[in-house]
């Protein structure tokens, strides 16, 4: 019983840690924003890691199924801290966003926190419904584009 609790926590952390990373810019400063003027400020922290900026070599595999290959490089910003209270969060952010960064790395560590429900609230659904905005858009414009394939019999092969 017990692993199991442990799996699904395991789970919803690898949930929210990914939206922070994928958060949109202005989403995320939005976000930010309104947990400021709800809380005052954001919390203090002491740094385990300062933001880096480095890279990490992407794979892929052929077909999806096939032998994998180095596929490239792509630029990642990482780090870790730990709040006042203890708890401890960390962020692999695509690109080159500190800041990016340092707030999915803050609000990692509130998660795990008795503050959870408000963080969730206020930084994780403004993103999800954000990220869920841009992909309807991506799938409107790409239905714009679907043909529609049929394919005629022929009298003689009846």
């Amino acid at each position: 019983m017990e692993s199991n609790t442990l799996a699904s926590a395991h789970i919803a952390r690898a949930s929210w840690m990914s939206l922070l990373a994928k958060a949109p810019g202005p989403v995320l400063i939005d976000a930010v924003a309104r947990y400021t003027r709800q809380h005052g400020v954001l919390p203090t922290h002491i740094w385990l890691r300062r933001p880096e900026i480095g890279l990490a070599m992407v794979r892929a595999r052929t077909g999806g199924t096939g032998q994998q290959f180095n596929l490239g490089e792509m630029s990642l910003t990482r780090c870790a801290l730990r709040l006042a209270c203890g708890q401890m969060g960390v962020s692999y952010v695509a690109g080159r966003d500190a800041q990016h960064a340092e707030w999915a790395a803050l609000f990692d560590a509130l998660l795990q926190t008795d503050t959870a429900a408000q963080v969730e609230q206020m930084i994780l659904l403004p993103i999800k419904d954000a990220l869920a905005a841009q992909r309807a858009a991506v799938d409107a414009q790409a239905a714009v584009t679907k043909v529609e394939f049929m394919t005629m019999v022929r009298g003689e092969n009846e």
